[in-house]
């Protein structure tokens, strides 16, 4: 299973890079981490947690 690496977040528009922090929730919503923490680490479209998304290699 491969996450959706999504290049922006879905609050604030901010661009998100593949090697760089963001926050995912179970159903791969992603947020800058700015965001996910005024939302107290909470996913607004799910309620579910937001955790810090994996980081992929450039290789």
């Amino acid at each position: 299973m491969v996450l959706e690496m999504r290049m922006e977040c879905e609050k604030c528009g901010a661009s998100l890079t593949e090697t760089g922090e963001a926050r995912i929730c179970s159903y791969e919503c992603t947020f800058c981490t700015s965001c996910a923490e005024d939302m107290a680490e909470t996913c607004p479209n799910c309620g579910g947690e937001l955790v810090a998304r994996p980081r992929r290699s450039k290789g």
